[in-house]
C-alpha cells in the first residue's frame, strides 16, 4: 500500500487557522474573568425567566430553519425534496458550529444540493446568491428600522467617535487592496469573472420565476426577523427593559458587527456584541447578559446534539 504523504507545511496551517479562530474565544474569556461579578448577576437572572417567553423563542428558532428553507429552495431553479431540504438546516446548523464565518452550513448545503443533481459550478453559485440575499435583506432590515427608531440605539455605546475614521480607513485600505490583488493575478481574476457570470445567469433564471424569487427574499426577511423576535422573546422573559424594536435593532446590529469574526459559529463574539448592543439600546449589563445566555443555550447549546445526530444520520443516508 503506497503511503499517502501530506504537505510538509500543512500541520503549521492548521494550527495557525486553529489559534486564529480560538483568539476571539480567548479575548471573550478574559473579558469575562474581568467582569465576572456581572456574569454571576447574568445568571441568577435566568432563575426569574418566565417560561412562555422562553418557548415562544424556541418557535422562532424552529422557524428560522423553515425560512432557511425556503431561501435555500429560492436560490436554485431546481425543486429540491423538501423534507430532506429541512433536515439538512438543521442539521448545518450543528456544522455551523464546527467551522468558522459560517463555512460549516455552507459546505453542508453545497453537498446536498450536488447530490441532488445540481452541478458543482451552479450549486457555488446558488450558495453565493443565498449568502448575498441573506446579507442585503439584514442590512436593508437594520436601516429601515434605524430610520423608522432613529433612537433605538446610542451608537456612542456601540463605537467611540474616535475609531469612526480608523474604520473607515480601514475598509477603504481592504478594498483598495482587493482590487490590485485582482487586477495584477491573472488566474484569479480569471476565476472570478468566470464565477460571476454564472452566478449571474443563475440569478437571472431564479428571478424568472416568481415562486423562487418569493422563497428567496421572503426567506431572507423572514430569517433575521426570527432571530431578533427570538431575542426579543427573550428579553420579555427576564424583563429586560427595552423595546422589542429597539431589542432587534439591536440583534441585527450586533450580528452583523461580528460577521467578519471567524470564530467557530460566532461562539464568543457574538454574545460578546449582543451584551454590548443590548447595554447600547438601554438594558442594564447584567440583564442584558442573562437574556443574551438564555438565547444563546435556546439556539445554539440545545439544537447542538440533535443537530450533530442529524448531521450524521445524513451523510449515513447519503443525503449529504
Amino acid at each position: 500500500m503506497t503511503a499517502v504523504r501530506l504537505p510538509q507545511g500543512l500541520p503549521g496551517r492548521v494550527r495557525v487557522r486553529q489559534a486564529l479562530c480560538l483568539l476571539p474565544l480567548v479575548l471573550v474569556l478574559a473579558v469575562a474573568v474581568r467582569h465576572r461579578s456581572v456574569l454571576a448577576e447574568g445568571f441568577g437572572h435566568l432563575g426569574s425567566a418566565r417560561w412562555p417567553w422562553l418557548a415562544a423563542a424556541a418557535v422562532a428558532t424552529c422557524l428560522t430553519w423553515v425560512a432557511a428553507a425556503f431561501t435555500r429552495q429560492g436560490a436554485v431553479v431546481e425543486r429540491l425534496p423538501a423534507r430532506r431540504l429541512l433536515a439538512t438546516q438543521f442539521a448545518a446548523g450543528a456544522a455551523n458550529h464546527l467551522l468558522p464565518t459560517g463555512l460549516g452550513a455552507s459546505a453542508v448545503n453545497l453537498r446536498f444540493m450536488t447530490v441532488c443533481g445540481v452541478p458543482l459550478a451552479r450549486s457555488s453559485a446558488a450558495l453565493a446568491l443565498y449568502m448575498l440575499a441573506e446579507a442585503i435583506a439584514r442590512i436593508g432590515l437594520l436601516l429601515a428600522l434605524l430610520i423608522a427608531f432613529p433612537g433605538a440605539l446610542h451608537a456612542g455605546g456601540l463605537l467611540p467617535a474616535s475609531a469612526v475614521g480608523a474604520l473607515l480607513l480601514a475598509g477603504a485600505g481592504l478594498v483598495c487592496v482587493t482590487t490590485a490583488v485582482l487586477l495584477l493575478v491573472r488566474r484569479l481574476r480569471t476565476a472570478v469573472c468566470s464565477f460571476l457570470r454564472t452566478a449571474l445567469c443563475e440569478a437571472r433564471s431564479v428571478h424568472t420565476r416568481p415562486a423562487r424569487a418569493l422563497a428567496l427574499w421572503g426567506g431572507s426577511l423572514a430569517f433575521p426577523l426570527l432571530q431578533a423576535a427570538g431575542l426579543a422573546a427573550v428579553g420579555r422573559a427576564l424583563a429586560l427593559p427595552v423595546p422589542p424594536v429597539h431589542t432587534a435593532v439591536a440583534y441585527l446590529a450586533a450580528t452583523l458587527a461580528v460577521a467578519v469574526v471567524p470564530a467557530p459559529g460566532g461562539i464568543g463574539s457574538v454574545e460578546a456584541a449582543l451584551v454590548v448592543a443590548l447595554v447600547a439600546a438601554g438594558g442594564p449589563a447584567a440583564v442584558a447578559t442573562a437574556v443574551v445566555l438564555a438565547y444563546r443555550i435556546i439556539t445554539v447549546w440545545l439544537p447542538l446534539l440533535p443537530g450533530a445526530l442529524t448531521l450524521g444520520a445524513l451523510v449515513r443516508l447519503k443525503v449529504i
